[in-house]
């Protein structure tokens, strides 16, 4: 009986249970490449976190595309397509990110931690937004 709940509940919240799940899974790898690196390779932390930003964009996309959202798209064009709106989209909200960040930390004063979480949970929720309503739609 509860094995059954929990498989409806499941799948009623797979997309977005495996949305979460893989953004976890794409911090992890930010934060591994990143530490690569900054570290034993000893590469700037700006460059760093450049590198660190694509490999987990591009970690996201893979997974986001063929887990997550199941995406049909075929041939080099649309899939080069796909890709571009998803890059597009994660650029804009890394601006939002930054943006929050400078408005609110650095001409507001407010302590950072509680604004980079802040920012960080609205950027998760347009960055699934983002992806289900721009990239991936009606692609299943």
């Amino acid at each position: 009986m509860i094995m059954n709940k929990l498989k409806h509940l499941f799948f009623k919240y797979r997309e977005m249970i495996l949305y979460v799940f893989f953004g976890g899974c794409t911090t992890l790898v930010n934060i591994a490449v990143y530490w690569v690196f900054a570290h034993p390779l000893a590469v700037s932390a700006e460059v760093s976190a450049a590198v660190a930003w694509i490999a987990s964009v591009l970690f996201a996309y893979l997974t986001n595309r063929k887990w997550v959202f199941e995406s049909r798209a075929a041939g080099s064009a649309a899939v080069l397509r796909e890709m571009g709106a998803f890059f597009a989209c994660r650029i804009g909200t890394g601006l939002v990110d930054v943006g929050i960040m400078y408005l609110f930390v650095t001409v507001w004063g407010f302590p950072d931690m509680p604004v980079k979480i802040a920012s960080n949970v609205l950027v998760i929720v347009l960055n699934y937004v983002g992806s289900k309503l721009l990239v991936f739609r009606g692609r299943r």
